[in-house]
């Protein structure tokens, strides 16, 4: 079995979306002939925890973990946010929104020194830890696993000095994205020339949406299109709980994940509002559950809500809990950011939306990536953000359909089976035989 050395900072005890990728391909990747090693962080302050992931590491996989020197003390030191407190949610902020003094100086030295980003501390320690791998084990390739995109540059050093294959796995686009900081022309520069090196030195660019890969070729023309490879994130049936749906006493309506800035309910209240006005749908009869965490303007929105009492607010819980939650709702719900970008984000979920075959209301662009994805597995439906109306015509369909006891939707099964997570490690796999025995 040939060796793959994964670097990726986002690994159990690591929470969140950001972990499952590559995670699965550590379970699946020796099914198809990859012994993958890791290399983590050994104490990274993550944004959530999940300790019941590492029950899922597959037993005897060689983890090694080491230091990082993180600067996010030092951030919330400046914001006046408690120690240990997470820090990702509410950075995106919507056009209009106000930032206080603190933030606009922590911003401008988030910036201005952490190239490409806040994680770039990890780099000094890394170099004594690959040393010990390569020593213990003969490694037959690198895969690097970003955001952060030091991991990127941790995976380029360890193909320049190890001359081993090397493909670059990317889960968002890098520089100019929603969630980039806004930088100066010096340190932008620095991260442009950072992030075309990368994908010149990798010998293929793995991307888990299509519109990475047009980001990535939209700016740097001299790219070579054919190392650039679309492998889709996707869910895994093994997590699933072995439970039996039943129908609830109420309508009940389930988001996961963090909302914040321009990824918020506002015009899913709005559609509701208008529906409870005309007497179309009773509040009583409805339940809607936010799972994760929240920016103070969706909280903010929550408690102004007529049909408050209809929420229901549940903080970050274990990866198969939420699975849990899923599979025990009528209906799921989708928001997209509002950003250039939007027509090409295809969250990570939305597959575990569809692989516990309920429906969607997503609430996302005209002709995007997820509506496109929606009518291709025939999972839900899709309205853009400004479409009130489409979006509670939606909502009426599927809450009338619960109310005469019928079945809401009738999914592809043929379409929704390609997205488990043992293809996108079998299509990694054949990235890596390919270049291996090349």
């Amino acid at each position: 079995m040939k060796k793959l050395l994964i670097v990726a900072y986002y690994f159990p005890p690591s929470g969140g979306p950001g972990v499952q990728r590559v995670l699965k391909h550590v379970r699946y990747l020796p099914q198809f002939g990859w012994e993958p090693i890791v290399l983590t962080v050994s104490n990274g302050q993550f944004p959530a925890r999940d300790e019941s992931l590492l029950s899922q590491i597959p037993e005897g996989t060689k983890v090694y973990r080491s230091h990082i020197y993180e600067p996010y003390d030092i951030y919330r030191l400046l914001t006046g946010k408690k120690p240990g407190s997470a820090i990702d949610v509410n950075v995106i902020k919507k056009d209009d929104q106000k930032v206080i003094f603190k933030e606009k100086i922590a911003e401008f030295i988030r910036a201005t020194f952490f190239i490409p980003d806040a994680r770039i501390g990890w780099r000094l320690s890394t170099g004594k830890a690959i040393k010990e791998i390569m020593a213990e084990h003969k490694i037959d390739a690198v895969y690097s696993s970003s955001p952060p995109y030091t991991c990127s540059l941790i995976a380029r050093s360890v193909k320049r000095k190890y001359n081993i294959p090397w493909v670059a796995g990317f889960r968002d686009p890098w520089t100019e994205f929603i969630s980039s900081p806004k930088r100066w022309f010096l340190p932008a520069a620095i991260d442009q020339a950072m992030e075309h090196s990368v994908f010149s030195e990798a010998n293929s660019v793995e991307c888990a949406w299509e519109g990475i890969i047009k980001d990535a070729l939209g700016k740097y023309p001299d790219l070579e299109k054919s190392k650039f490879n679309h492998v889709p994130n996707g869910f895994d049936s093994q997590d699933f709980p072995d439970l039996q749906y039943q129908r609830n006493d109420k309508f009940t309506v389930t988001y996961t994940g963090s909302m914040y800035g321009r990824r918020n309910p506002a015009a899913f209240f709005a559609a509701l509002e208008n529906l409870i006005r005309e007497n179309k749908i009773n509040p009583d009869e409805i339940k809607l559950r936010f799972i994760g965490r929240f920016g103070a303007e969706v909280e903010e929105m929550f408690a102004k809500a007529t049909f408050e009492d209809s929420i229901e607010i549940i903080s970050y819980i274990p990866h198969h809990k939420s699975i849990e939650y899923l599979m025990l709702s009528e209906l799921l719900l989708l928001v997209v950011d509002e950003s250039k970008e939007s027509e090409e984000i295809v969250p990570g979920k939305v597959y575990e939306y569809i692989g516990v075959r309920k429906p969607v209301l997503a609430i996302a662009p005209k002709n995007s990536a997820i509506s496109s994805l929606m009518e291709e597995t025939g999972s839900g439906k899709s309205a853009h953000q400004s479409e009130t109306e489409k979006i509670a015509q939606i909502f009426l369909e599927y809450y009338d359909l619960w109310k005469q006891n019928q079945p809401l939707f009738t999914p592809d099964e043929s379409k929704i089976i390609k997205f488990e997570r043992k293809e996108a490690a079998r299509k990694l796999a054949e990235l890596l035989d390919g270049l291996t025995e090349s």
